[in-house]
């Protein structure tokens, strides 16, 4: 019997697989998908821009939103105890 993580893996790796494809097809024949697929009035060299523009603008906004995520645990989050007092609540711990 398969898991439902196994059907969301599946999916999302059919996902992936189908834009990455997409992705190809559209660098190395931009006249196919522009004009036959999507319908747009576009020169191919526009078309190949936008194709690679959107692409690293996502990836560029993924990235600075993990760095301030990173940003804003480290300043939310309180310092840990000093090693001393950690050490000390163990053997206190062990002497009763």
């Amino acid at each position: 019997m398969v898991s439902k993580d196994q059907v969301i893996g599946g999916a999302i790796l059919l996902v992936c697989v189908l834009v990455a494809v997409f992705y190809i097809v559209a660098i190395v024949a931009p006249d196919q998908v522009s004009s036959n697929l999507l319908r747009l009035d576009m020169e191919k060299e526009t078309f190949r821009l936008w194709m690679i523009t959107i692409p690293v603008f996502i990836a560029f906004v993924a990235i600075m939103f993990i760095g301030a995520w990173i940003g804003w645990t480290m300043a939310t989050t309180p310092p840990p105890k000093p090693i001393e007092e950690i050490t000390a609540e163990i053997d206190e711990k062990k002497e009763e």
